[in-house]
Parts: C-alpha cells; sequence; structure tokens
C-alpha cells in the first residue's frame, strides 16, 4: 500500500536501543490503540505489562529487535515491531503445528523467520490504512524467507486483515507471558518480497 493514500504519513525507523529512548511514545501509542481492551481490565493487556513485555523485546542482548513508528505531522499514530528468530528462539515453545513436520518447521537460524510482534494503530486513526502501511512498511525488504505473528482467534477485524494481507494460519500457541491468551500463529512468505 502506498503511504500516498495516506496524506502525511511517514515512518521513522529504531533498534532495539533508540526504541528504549521513546518508551514513553510507544507506552502512547500502545494506551491510544487499546482503550477499550485496557478499560475491560484483562491484566495481560494492562499498560504495565505490556512495557514489561516491550522491556524484554529491547532487551540489548534479545537480538535485532526494529520499531517502525507511522507518525502524521509529528503526531504518532501507530507502531509495528518484530525481530528475526534465533537460533535459541523460544518463540515455538508452545507451538501445536497444524500439520507437518514440527522439528523442521520450527528449526530458525537468525535469519529464515522475521517474527511480527505488535502493530497497533491509535484508536481516533483506525481504519484508514494504517496497519496495512505500517505492515507493508517493517516487512518490505525484509531478508528472511517468512514472517510469523500471533492473533486472537476471535479478534476478526485483526485476524480477516491478515489473511487478505497473504498470511495463513499454520497453528496455536500459547506465549509464556503471564495472562497469555492461546493465540493462533499465522504464516507470510518474504521470499518474493525481498
Amino acid at each position: 500500500m502506498s503511504t500516498d493514500l495516506i496524506p502525511g504519513l511517514r515512518f521513522d525507523r529504531y533498534t532495539a536501543a533508540q526504541a528504549r529512548g521513546i518508551r514513553d511514545t510507544v507506552e502512547s501509542v500502545y494506551r491510544h490503540a487499546y482503550v477499550d481492551q485496557i478499560a475491560a481490565g484483562d491484566s495481560f493487556v494492562a499498560p504495565e505489562a505490556f512495557m514489561r513485555r516491550f522491556d524484554a523485546y529491547t532487551d540489548p542482548h534479545a537480538g535485532r529487535f526494529e520499531l517502525v513508528v507511522g507518525s502524521i505531522e509529528g503526531e504518532p499514530v501507530g507502531q509495528a515491531w518484530g525481530w528475526p528468530l534465533a537460533s535459541n528462539s523460544r518463540w515455538w515453545a508452545n507451538l501445536a503445528l497444524g500439520e507437518g513436520d514440527r522439528a523442521a518447521f520450527v528449526a530458525e537460524n537468525g535469519m529464515r523467520t522475521f517474527a511480527l510482534s505488535e502493530i497497533m494503530v491509535c484508536k481516533e486513526f483506525a481504519g484508514r490504512g494504517i496497519a496495512r502501511a505500517l505492515h507493508d512498511e517493517l516487512l518490505g525488504g525484509r531478508p528472511e524467507q517468512r514472517a510469523t505473528l500471533l492473533v486472537e482467534p476471535d479478534n476478526v477485524r485483526a485476524y480477516t486483515s491478515y489473511i487478505n494481507w497473504g498470511w495463513r494460519r499454520v497453528g496455536t500457541l500459547k506465549p509464556s507471558w503471564p495472562d497469555a491468551p492461546t493465540l493462533h500463529v499465522l504464516i507470510r512468505d518474504l521470499k518474493s518480497e525481498s
């Protein structure tokens, strides 16, 4: 998707160390994107729990984290981030693969799979194509063979978008984070995008 369709949208990229430097911005975008879920009181989506996960993702020893922040007229309106899965990654630890050889599927070398961990748009900017633009900006030109993400099965809007953007379901996974739900695992081939 061209950002020309979203007037004024620009992207800034951050490494893990740089992302820690804009921690307040990351939390603000999260709070504006998950207003309803936070208000519902689910402990997994509480801002404090989310920021603990963010701190773990951006740990200097965690790998090659990359954050993309989308802004319009200097105001952050959304963000997406992820990282390539290393050979010792715990990402697949609780994977229930739908079909195929599990050992072959989860074999990582740091260049096989990019984990798209988060994509979010501030509620007041939702429905304008910003999520797709963030998605394409983060994944565009990635050197990995494929990307993976986790989605709540009842998040119909996001799930439908991912399927329309070329993702397919391969199984389920319950992350090791406290109070994490069981999520669907989606995969998307990146070879044609490099």
